[in-house]
């Protein structure tokens, strides 16, 4: 096979500000930079495929503890959610009937808001439900018929639910509302709403949705990550932006030369914090929002619930926070993906991988497959470019320009098949991935979940296929489980290498 030609409005309920957008200026946030410029590496990392490539020790040293009580605060409202009359008209078997009927689960919390059913019942001001009438969203997803009335409201809150199931913009709106009510941002200011997240491209992701939703009301953004040019990132901050998104590493950086603050934060974000911890980023985490203001709301959103996860919760909480799960509590993985497993050698893995590409390839549907550490998958990409397949390949140790362009390369269909590490099981926002192939097993079950959760995202259908080897034969009753909760086969020979955690038979072929 050979695919030639191919190159490498609202009103003053909401608080002080008119929701008119009455901004006298109107900037975006900066997703360029200087293509030819060349920046110093060594810190600020932030988004590598699994542990960050600075001494985390190092980072933040120039950071020092605040004594809140002796600085001087701006005051602030949080409280915007105003009770649609006919929320506040639903009896208590209806907001139950929509909770189960939207597997929505109150963990934790107290007098926690009713459920809304449409974006209109979710007290938005006019200028927000304009942008979403626009983006032609039909209605809201689970995380955000239950989310939105508690971040609105001002409460700290968790919200776990799977990949592709709308928490930015469970956060992101909100957040939109937070700003448009507090007083405008003064020379020498940090941002007034942070996000905090693993990877560059969640963080440019986010951006992107930052901007959409934040032009009517010229709302400033800027993105903050490791691997592209200081200088740029800098100045907005230095300029001043109301919403920050950032990875923890290269904030840190910016935090200790001074070049911002996070003293106005009162909204603080944590994007997949279960992916911020696997990578390490705890303590670049905690010494983030020790620099936040102590009566700032906290809001964590996750897609799975680990016990590292809920520590971190109890600790930079300032309150009790809500915690609200969509889905099963267990892991689980989306219902509308078909899931394939077979039990193989390590020395078969090539030749299954070409008969399945010749199976499912098309030259339009976009194929993601996963290799376990950064040299497996450039080997695995030059191996099948040399075969004539159309593959690009991403992971930490590329420069930012290439892996910007491998994403786009991908996004447009130019090149169809991506080879990834784990960097882009969760910062990877394409929805129509139509196959996910696990060409190497994780090391963990979290990471297998998000994997596979690249495809049939917002609704959609999608398939996975996975190659088990008997060396990760420890995972195979975790892969079970998740298996046979959604309904998917499971093959015998993982059945025994589950039972014997030793070496098993050939699996089922696809």
């Amino acid at each position: 096979m050979s695919y030639g030609g191919y190159g490498g409005g609202g009103g003053s309920n909401y608080g002080s500000r008119d929701y008119g957008g009455s901004r006298d200026y109107d900037r975006g946030g900066r997703g360029d930079y200087d293509k030819d410029r060349r920046d110093d590496y060594s810190r600020g990392g932030g988004g590598g495929d699994n542990k960050p490539s600075y001494d985390s020790k190092d980072l933040g040293s120039n950071l020092r503890q605040i004594n809140w009580n002796q600085v001087s605060l701006v005051k602030f409202e949080k409280n915007f959610y105003q009770e649609h009359p006919a929320v506040s008209a639903m009896p208590f078997e209806e907001v139950e009937h929509i909770r189960k009927s939207k597997a929505i689960t109150i963990v934790d919390g107290q007098n926690i808001p009713k459920p809304v059913r449409t974006f209109e019942e979710a007290s938005f001001p006019e200028y927000v439900l304009e942008e979403v009438q626009r983006a032609g969203f039909r209605e809201p997803t689970p995380i955000q018929v239950q989310g939105w009335p508690i971040a609105l409201s001002g409460r700290d809150m968790v919200g776990i639910a799977e990949t592709g199931s709308g928490k930015t913009l469970a956060f992101l709106l909100p957040a939109i509302v937070h700003i448009n009510a507090q007083p405008y941002l003064t020379k020498g200011d940090g941002p007034i709403v942070l996000v905090l997240a693993p990877t560059r491209e969640l963080a440019v992701q986010t951006q992107e949705e930052a901007s959409r939703f934040g032009k009517s009301s010229k709302i400033k953004n800027m993105c903050a990550y490791g691997g592209a040019p200081r200088r740029a990132q800098q100045d907005d901050l230095r300029e001043g932006v109301e919403i920050v998104i950032a990875t923890p590493g290269r904030l840190i950086d910016f935090l200790d030369s001074g070049d911002t603050n996070l003293k106005r934060v009162t909204y603080l974000t944590l994007d997949e914090a279960d992916r911020m911890l696997d990578m390490g980023f705890e303590p670049q985490v905690r010494k983030i929002t020790s620099q936040c203001r102590p009566d700032r709301q906290t809001l964590m959103w996750s897609a799975t619930w680990p016990k590292e996860v809920q520590k971190l919760a109890r600790d930079i909480c300032k309150e009790d926070p809500v915690h609200i799960n969509v889905g099963s509590m267990d892991l689980r993985t989306a219902h509308t993906i078909r899931q394939y497993v077979e039990v193989v050698q390590e020395s078969e893995k090539r030749g299954r991988l070409k008969r399945l590409l010749e199976k499912v390839m098309d030259g339009q549907s976009k194929i993601l497959i996963f290799a376990g550490t950064k040299r497996d998958g450039d080997e695995l990409t030059r191996e099948m470019r040399m075969d004539g397949w159309p593959a690009l390949c991403i992971h930490g140790d590329k420069q930012q320009t290439e892996r910007d362009w491998v994403l786009k390369e991908f996004k447009e269909g130019k090149s169809p098949i991506l080879v990834a590490t784990d960097v882009a099981s969760r910062g990877l926002d394409v929805k129509d991935i139509k196959y996910v192939i696990n060409y190497d097993f994780p090391t963990q079950i979290e990471d297998y979940i998000h994997r596979v959760g690249r495809t049939g995202r917002a609704g959609a259908t999608g398939s996975s296929y996975t190659f088990f080897t008997a060396d990760k034969s420890k995972h195979a009753k975790d892969l079970i489980s998740v298996l046979k909760e959604a309904s998917q086969p499971v093959p015998e020979e993982l059945e025994k290498l589950a039972e014997s955690s030793s070496g098993g038979g050939w699996g089922r072929r696809f």
